[in-house]
């Protein structure tokens, strides 16, 4: 069984909380994947080189939180994209703004998709559920380790 890898950033405590309970929840027939959690663009980052030049596998996914203090998620997401290293790893941008022009800008620096995150719990697991079978299930990139 392949375990799938996927890389958390967001600097909220409770959203972290929440995603990981829902990533970790139950479903029939689903495998678990190895997530591991940044709390800031920058940590992001530093996690994301150190496996290149530590030669360790990259995640298959990032989720990323668009508004973080310090450096957001779109200022991550050009780093990631201007890395050739990286720049192959789908980003889902999982926020709370449902604002236009923030979806416009995530696109436009390379998102791989957009997804606003529910305020209801039931609702948040199904979506991270959702997210997680696509992009580590159905979806095909090319080999990033």
């Amino acid at each position: 069984m392949i375990t799938h890898r996927i890389l958390l950033v967001d600097d909220n405590p409770n959203d972290l909380e929440l995603a990981l309970s829902a990533i970790g929840g139950e479903k029939v027939g689903e495998s678990h994947p190895e997530v591991v959690v940044a709390g800031g663009g920058q940590e992001a980052l530093k996690l994301l080189r150190c496996a290149v030049k530590c030669g360790r596998p990259l995640p298959d996914l990032i989720l990323l939180d668009l508004k973080m203090p310090q450096m957001d998620g779109l200022a991550v997401l050009d780093a990631v994209r201007a890395d050739g290293d990286l720049r192959d790893i789908p980003v889902v941008m999982l926020t709370t703004s449902g604002e236009d022009r923030d979806i416009r800008d995530a696109y436009a620096h390379g998102a791989s998709a957009y997804v606003i995150k529910p305020l209801d719990f039931a609702q948040f697991s199904e979506a991270m559920h959702t997210i997680q079978a696509f992009w580590t299930n159905l979806n095909r990139h090319p080999r990033l380790y």
